[in-house]
């Protein structure tokens, strides 16, 4: 692996973290924190709208790409981003939570918008510096600063916190957002081919036309239903765990360390397989593993559920999540449009977040209605519904269409 795919790939986990730990921290940890502050669930619910931006992302997206021709423009918009973003966060740090919790959720919004205008250009700076091949671990880096920011945020800064106090926390966070940016601040595209593109007829509405592109309705259809067979299990577990007599520290431990700890484990073994198989081929094995871990826990159902068996599902459920995330980053790199990178790969993703959103959401009613084995074995049907219409919804012309489109745009 040479010097130069090897920067490229440390940047890109550095962004990816900078943007991960404190979304992770503040909707993991303020929760935990205000309700020893003795806030009602009412109020501690509010802080979901610190999402908002990352859904509505989408509307904003084509201007970032209208007024970026190269990876140096988009760096411009990432570095601007994520300079506000902290000192946002670092500002939220004087304020009190009993006595400014208004100011601090719009203040938390905000940066939160500054956060998912970094991801819009994170996203298109990594379509352009990441060739064909490089792609697949590139996803990897993406998925395990992610599953790394998830473990920090919602575990090293806690510990700040009850040591030094919320001021030290913020600081903390803030500090760590500039310090993530030193990489791409650094980064040198001249050192390798900087791809470039004309941006001057992007239209605010993109992420209509988006829509609007021949045969893409089952790729679509593939990127709604790929988590379906398992993120209702993913968000359920802790519940689960609940119910089978479990207290906090230990799902803490099981889920929150072990099980994200494989989840990045797995990025780099996704990666490496799916740059040598390609999406083509590696559509069909993803699914399926979802399929048996799914089945797994439908079987653990009717165990004793003793610890070892719970490790194993842990495992196996972060370890499939982290893989099929990979490969929904890759494929969804795949289908951009030339000079409206950041526009299409945020629709997409946009899209795999609101279909989880769905599916997190009946997971509830679901195990309520008929159990947590009834769940999981509407999770296995889901996951043999996306095996049984994969010849219909993925089709191997579509993909190389865009391949070939976007080869040509790159040669012109």
């Amino acid at each position: 692996m040479k010097h130069q795919e090897i920067k490229k790939y440390y940047t890109l986990l550095s962004l990816y973290l900078a943007q991960s730990i404190p979304m992770s921290f503040f909707s993991t940890v303020i929760p935990v924190i205000m309700r020893m502050e003795n806030y009602s669930l009412e109020s501690i619910g509010y802080i979901q709208l610190i999402k908002l931006p990352w859904i509505l992302k989408l509307l904003w997206a084509p201007l970032v790409d209208r007024t970026s021709k190269n990876t140096r423009q988009y760096r411009r918009w990432i570095i601007s981003s994520e300079v506000f973003y902290a000192l946002i966060i670092m500002c939220i740090g004087y304020l009190n939570l009993q006595t400014d919790f208004t100011t601090i959720i719009v203040l938390m919004v905000i940066a939160f918008t500054a956060s998912a205008t970094q991801d819009i250009a994170t996203d298109a700076f990594a379509i352009l510096i990441l060739n064909k091949k490089e792609r697949s671990l590139g996803n990897s880096m993406q998925s395990a600063g992610s599953f790394i920011g998830t473990m920090m945020g919602s575990g090293v800064l806690l510990i700040i916190y009850h040591y030094w106090g919320w001021l030290w926390l913020l600081r903390s966070l803030g500090l760590f957002v500039l310090f993530a940016l030193i990489p791409v601040a650094l980064y040198n595209a001249r050192n390798g081919k900087e791809p470039g593109h004309s941006s001057k007829n992007v239209s605010p509405l993109e992420f209509i036309y988006f829509f609007r592109q021949k045969k893409i309705g089952g790729h679509l259809l593939l990127l709604f239903l790929f988590y379906s067979g398992i993120i209702g299990i993913l968000t359920m577990i802790k519940p689960y765990f609940v119910d089978l007599g479990y207290d906090i520290k230990e799902i803490g431990v099981i889920s929150g360390i072990f099980g994200t700890a494989c989840g990045v484990a797995m990025t780099i073994p996704a990666g490496m397989f799916l740059r040598k198989k390609g999406i083509l081929k590696a559509v069909w094995i993803f699914p399926v593993i979802n399929v048996l871990v799914a089945t797994y826990f439908f079987g653990l159902t009717f165990t004793n559920h003793a610890v070892y068996l719970v490790y194993i599902g842990v495992a196996l459920l972060w370890g499939a999540y982290a893989m099929s995330s990979v490969f929904v980053y890759t494929m969804s790199m795949q289908v951009v449009r030339k000079g409206r990178e950041g526009t299409d790969f945020t629709i997409q993703i946009v899209l795999t977040h609101l279909s989880s959103l769905i599916v997190a959401i009946l997971s509830g009613k679901v195990a309520d209605s008929i159990t947590y084995r009834g769940l999981f074995a509407i999770e296995i049907g889901l996951g043999i519904l996306i095996l049984a219409l994969l010849p219909f919804i993925f089709k191997k012309s579509f993909y190389l269409r865009f391949e070939t489109e976007n080869e040509q745009a790159a040669v012109n």
